[in-house]
């Protein structure tokens, strides 16, 4: 237990920026929905969607292999040098071709839709947050090796609240003709405070390179990003399959593919406790299990790790479904429509956040050539089911692809682990734990309750029992142990 107390310290510290900005981001979730139309938030997250894509190819794993490199203490000098450096001359060459090919850009994002959606100053603002938070991942990532889990949290936090705070301001009191280019500036300014604010760890960086040890990084590295975007496709390519595949119906509105983006986006953030305890998790997960890779008791560590993650990962499932009724009002009416999306997304969440803890045995192994081909599968059924399913039933279908994604890969993960390197998960034990949590969502859903106060109640009722349940016969006996 002592090392399950660690990490959730360690969680709890990098989950505190994480989880409080995303608390309060969800917030910016109606204020977004109430001020937009749907197919202006169409436009958000489409970009977000690119971005995110565009920010694995910047990092290109070496993020990761700057962790699995630093482990040798006499050396983290000179792998922190070569991994800036690195990052620093692909990160300007970036900006300067972007830069210089500005407009076609803009044109492509453009191609199949009316009246200019994507503008050129949107996609500048982009490639200048794309840059800035290249540039900032290997600083980031020394704070986590170093264990300044504070000073991490910190900027984290001066980056969320400076975020919220522009938001707010321009929502509430400069109150600009153009609010959607008045988001992408808020996150420019604040990717901007925090590159100040880790300003010391850029100091410490020397310009000393080392072409060996680049090499070995990048034969590490570049499975990972292969790994990574083909996971990003998984994640957020269904925003762009709805964009170039959704069936827009006969008389139907020039906005219709921008005003479906915009319903799905804006239902996929109800189903943003899961991703944010996911993220806080994966913060303190890495370092945490590359530094417990040679103890003699590892795998049994990932064991209970495992154990202790699924399980919470349950109880977010079950108590979000208890609240829908109350959650939904974050997002307005028009946006409503698109609510049974969001168990599904929950799901499919809950199968990816155990896949990232199952991936242990690839990184530790040094195997993350395995990590790209489990993620490349999932992205090519990504790829595939939605271009089945999209033209059909629309986001629904993006939002089973998701599912079916994310199930596959845990499974596969979970084979060639045991393979490679077999650890004793308590299968069955969380199996039947997210049966029984899924089967109460279904009872919470069955139950012809029309009274919104009543039907709370006993939603917390069936809730409150879960939980007993898990602890009585799993948590309690973990801390005895």
């Amino acid at each position: 237990m002592g090392n399950i107390k660690k990490l959730a310290s360690q969680t709890a510290i990098y989950g505190i920026p994480t989880i409080l900005g995303r608390i309060l981001n969800y917030f910016l979730v109606p204020l977004y929905s109430y001020n937009l139309l749907t197919n202006q938030y169409g436009v958000v997250n489409t970009l977000y969607a690119y971005a995110s894509f565009m920010m694995i190819l910047l990092s290109y794993g070496m993020e990761t292999a700057f962790f699995r490199f630093s482990q040798e203490e006499d050396k983290r000098k000179v792998v922190y040098n070569t991994a800036m450096l690195s990052l620093i001359t692909t990160s300007l060459a970036f900006l300067a071709i972007t830069f210089a090919f500005l407009s076609p850009i803009t044109d492509l994002l453009n191609s199949n839709l009316e009246n200019g959606t994507f503008k050129s100053q949107y996609v500048l603002m982009f490639l200048v947050i794309l840059a800035l938070d290249a540039l900032r991942a290997i600083p980031y990532a020394k704070l986590r090796v170093e264990q300044k889990a504070k000073r991490f949290a910190f900027i984290k936090s001066a980056d969320i609240f400076t975020n919220i705070g522009c938001n707010l301001l321009f929502f509430f009191v400069i109150k600009p003709a153009d609010l959607i280019a008045a988001i992408f500036l808020s996150n420019v300014i604040a990717s901007f405070v925090s590159f100040l604010l880790l300003m010391p760890q850029y100091m410490s960086f020397r310009w000393r390179f080392s072409f060996s040890l680049w090499k070995r990084m990048m034969v590490y590295g570049l499975p990972v990003m292969v790994g990574g975007f083909a996971g990003m496709i998984n994640e957020t390519f269904d925003r762009i399959a709805l964009q170039h595949l959704i069936t827009v119906p006969e008389g139907g509105s020039p906005n219709y593919i921008m005003q479906q983006i915009g319903i799905y986006g804006g239902c996929y953030k109800l189903a943003v406790v899961m991703t944010l305890f996911i993220q806080a998790f994966k913060f303190a997960a890495e370092p945490f299990f590359f530094s417990k890779m040679k103890n003699a008791d590892a795998k049994q560590t990932y064991s209970q790790v495992m154990r202790v993650y699924t399980i919470f990962l349950c109880v977010i499932f079950l108590a979000v479904m208890a609240y829908i009724d109350v959650l939904q009002y974050f997002i307005d009416a028009p946006y409503r429509v698109g609510l049974g999306i969001v168990p599904i997304l929950l799901v499919a969440n809950l199968f990816v956040g155990v896949y990232y803890n199952l991936a242990v045995w690839y990184k530790v192994t040094d195997k993350t050539i395995y990590g790209a081909y489990i993620t490349a599968f999932g992205a090519i059924i990504t790829l595939v089911l939605n271009r089945i399913l999209v033209p059909y039933f629309g986001y629904m279908g993006a939002a089973w692809t998701t599912l079916a994604c994310y199930f596959s890969i845990m499974v596969l993960c979970y084979f060639a682990g045991q393979k490679y390197y077999p650890v004793a998960y308590p299968l069955k034990r969380l199996s039947l734990y997210f049966l029984l949590a899924l089967g109460l969502y279904f009872l919470m859903t069955a139950l012809p309750i029309e009274s919104l106060i009543l039907r709370l109640i006993v939603n917390t009722v069936i809730l409150l029992g879960y939980i007993a349940v898990v602890i009585k016969f799993d948590i309690y006996k973990m801390i005895k142990q």
